[in-house]
């Protein structure tokens, strides 16, 4: 199984810590899923605007309120990571 790294603002993230109970990877494990298998049926023919619409309206009032230079500081936090982790894989 593969690993992937992925970015939720701090405010989700101290409500997710309210529920230790919950298998937060399993969440969005399924949602990835549940989210492929919709393209699947679809297609491969998805509109920018259509993807917004199944992200939600938090994740657009989100993304409309991210400046340039915060998404270009954490793209770049992500791309850093990405890096450390894939140069400390070995092959066996």
């Amino acid at each position: 199984m593969t690993n992937i790294t992925l970015s939720i603002p701090d405010e989700v993230h101290d409500k997710m810590k309210m529920h230790k109970e919950i298998r937060w990877s399993e969440v969005v494990r399924r949602a990835i899923i549940d989210y492929v298998e919709k393209l699947e049926e679809k297609g491969s023919e998805i509109t920018t605007k259509e993807l917004l619409e199944g992200l939600g309206d938090d994740f657009r009032k989100t993304l409309s309120e991210l400046s340039f230079e915060k998404a270009e500081k954490e793209y770049k936090k992500m791309r850093d990571a990405e890096w450390k982790r894939v140069s400390t894989i070995q092959t066996g």
